[in-house]
C-alpha cells in the first residue's frame, strides 16, 4: 500500500529572503534554569545563588545552551513541524548577548538571510537564517546565524 504524500505549508520555494516569521514566545523559571543547568551547564552562576550574586551577573542566569534549546523547541513547535525540513548542515554562530533570568520571557523570530536550490539534489535546497530571541522588554538576549535544508515543493 503506497503511503500518503504529506503535505505541508513551508517549503524550499516558500522561504523568502528578508521575509521574518515570528515563532513564538517561552516564560522561563527558575525551575527550568536550575534543571537544565545542573543536567548541562552546572557552572556557578547558572545553579548557586550566592555565588550568581557575587558573580558578573549580579544573580543566577540561563545557560546559553539552555536559550538556544528553547528557541530550538519553539522553532520546532511554530514552524518545522509545518516545513518540508531535512535538517541542518550546520550552524555558523550563536551570540548570547544579554543574560536570559528568571522570569523572563523570550520571543523567538526567524528570518531567511539567503536560499539557494541544491547544485547536486534537485529535490531540495538550503536556506541560511538568522533567529533571534529578544526579551519581554524588547531587548535582544541571542541570535543563531546557521542553515536548514527543505524540501522543494513536488510537482503536483
Amino acid at each position: 500500500m503506497a503511503q500518503p504524500i504529506t503535505q505541508y505549508k513551508w517549503y524550499f520555494e516558500d522561504m523568502v529572503v528578508g521575509q521574518v516569521i515570528p515563532v513564538g514566545s517561552k516564560t522561563v523559571t527558575a525551575e527550568e534554569i536550575h534543571a537544565f543547568a545542573e543536567a548541562f551547564d552546572p557552572q556557578p552562576f547558572h545553579v548557586d545563588p550566592e555565588a550568581a550574586a557575587k558573580s558578573i551577573y549580579g544573580g543566577v542566569i540561563a545557560s546559553g545552551w539552555h536559550t538556544c534549546s528553547m528557541m530550538m523547541r519553539l522553532m520546532v513547535d511554530n514552524f518545522l513541524k509545518d516545513a518540508a525540513s531535512m535538517g541542518s548542515p550546520g550552524v555558523d554562530q550563536i551570540r548570547w548577548i544579554k543574560p536570559v533570568r528568571a522570569g523572563d520571557t523570550i520571543t523567538v523570530s526567524t528570518t531567511a538571510v539567503d536560499t539557494r536550490p541544491s547544485g547536486s539534489k534537485p529535490d531540495r535546497g538550503v536556506v541560511e537564517t538568522e533567529w533571534r530571541a529578544v526579551n519581554q522588554d524588547g531587548e535582544l538576549v541571542a541570535t543563531v546565524k546557521g542553515m536548514g535544508m527543505f524540501l522543494r515543493r513536488p510537482n503536483a
